[in-house]
């Protein structure tokens, strides 16, 4: 007999875990190959995860509502005969218990030698009753032998389920507190490190603490409505995109006189032939398509002091969900399709989002990202980058105003079609005259549109 593990696929260079929603097989039951095995949930995207293997699901290593991390195994796969009756018979709980002591034990004994290297004097243990937030009994023995006062505690940012403080929250917080000796606990004397002090001095830096958001009065028949599991991961996405890149904007008037006009004249012979609606949106994609063809240095991810150039136009396309959240399917090697090709493309997965039917490979490896802010009528917006990218294009509502037209003849007055572009680029990498260039090309692409243009 062979066993085969399926490990949580690569969702996304920026998605490094999700959460298990729901079992779809139990141990024991017969899998195909491409069944789906389990449900996981991202920050960008619910999907199933099939079988890659034929065989008798034999183990299931997580429960439902347990936070995965990318290439951790989920479950275990016999793909050959059929499960052994002991096999069969063995509590997966308990193996999974056994294996949670003794990883503790073994922290804990770490975590204790250290205290007894560096800390000179014993500290008050932190009293948890007077928290409404919960702490693992792992994560409360470390904070007691590490003397991390309850204070502290609260103040760590937790990684896991509903904000939960994790093993390897409070780790890093000890390892950066005996690096720069920030964050200790009062009357409890720490060592600093002697490499630290003696052979690296200039690399000391002072720590500023983050300022605690102000206490939020609920008055009466206040409504208070939780955030959504995918509103908490999107919101830190964007506050962390923020604290990543330095965001820097450039805004461009357009004239899309021109495509307006012809997307009035062929539309319905277009959706006759093709049984498609043709939108703005392909449009203006392939436009943002052939100014990344032009300036491939807009397409570009930043790693450490390394810049990755990427070979691929892989454009994302940030659509709203009927719950208010967002998702960003991408378009891959989209400079290679034509507008029709564009536009199916763009229907599919317009329409897949809505229904929650988007597969992780399809919300991956993006390059660039296009936001429609227009839909909900804002003329323009200034967009978070979608890390690690390093810009992101905002299309605003397209109005009809007076403008003035320039001819042979002279200037006159006339009634034309506009919008703005904002492009929201990172500053780190992308100085203001590529940024500029880059969303100009993309409007006078637009403006240049042949009235005559076949499809």
């Amino acid at each position: 007999m062979s066993k085969f593990e399926l490990k949580l696929p690569q969702m996304g260079e920026s998605v490094a875990e999700a959460t298990l929603t729901t079992w779809l097989k139990e141990v024991g039951d017969t899998i195909e190959m491409d069944e789906a095995v389990f449900e996981i949930a991202t920050d960008k995207v619910d999907s199933e995860v099939p079988s890659e293997v034929e065989g008798v699901l034999l183990e299931k290593r997580f429960n439902v509502d347990d936070v995965i991390k990318v290439g951790e195994v989920v479950a275990v796969i016999q793909i050959e005969g059929a499960v052994d009756s002991e096999e069969s018979n063995v509590d997966v709980s308990d193996v999974a218990e056994e294996v949670v002591v003794e990883e503790s034990a073994m922290a804990l004994e770490n975590q204790m030698a250290h205290v007894k290297e560096s800390v000179s004097a014993p500290a008050p243990a932190p009293d948890f009753s007077g928290t409404e937030r919960f702490y693992s009994p792992l994560v409360k023995n470390i904070a007691k032998e590490e003397g991390v006062s309850m204070e502290e505690l609260e103040s760590i940012i937790g990684t896991g389920k509903e904000g939960r403080v994790t093993k390897n929250d409070i780790k890093a917080f000890l390892e950066n507190r005996s690096t720069n000796g920030s964050h200790k606990p009062a009357d409890t004397p720490v060592s600093a490190p002697i490499k630290t002090v003696e052979a690296a001095p200039q690399e000391q830096k002072e720590t500023v603490e983050k300022p605690k958001p102000a206490p939020v009065q609920v008055g009466a028949g206040d409504e208070i409505i939780p955030l959504t599991r995918m509103g908490k991961l999107i919101a830190q996405h964007m506050v962390d995109s923020l604290a990543t890149s330095a965001h820097v904007q450039s805004f461009v008037e357009v004239d899309v006189t021109n495509v307006v006009n012809w997307r009035n004249k062929v539309k319905k012979s277009f959706e006759e032939r093709e049984g498609e609606r043709l939108t703005f949106t392909p449009i203006f994609m392939e436009a943002v398509a052939v100014a990344l063809k032009k300036y491939p240095l807009m397409n570009i991810s930043l790693d450490g002091d390394k810049v990755i150039k990427k070979k691929n136009i892989n454009l994302g396309m940030a659509a709203a969900l009927p719950d208010g959240n967002l998702i960003v399917p991408v378009i891959k090697n989209a400079d290679q399709l034509n507008l029709v090709g564009m536009a199916k493309t763009v229907n599919d997965l317009a329409n897949r989002s809505r229904t929650n039917q988007l597969k992780p490979d399809e919300i991956k490896d993006g390059t660039y990202t296009v936001t429609n802010v227009g839909s909900f009528g804002s003329v323009f917006g200034t967009p978070i980058i979608n890390q690690p990218q390093v810009g992101i294009l905002a299309l605003g509502a397209i109005r009809k105003i007076p403008s003035v037209i320039e001819t042979d003849q002279g200037e006159y007055i006339g009634i034309r079609s506009k919008m703005f572009l904002s492009h929201s680029y990172d500053h780190r990498v992308v100085n203001g005259a590529l940024g500029g260039m880059f969303v100009k090309t993309v409007a006078d692409y637009l403006e240049a549109w042949d009235m005559n243009r076949e499809i």
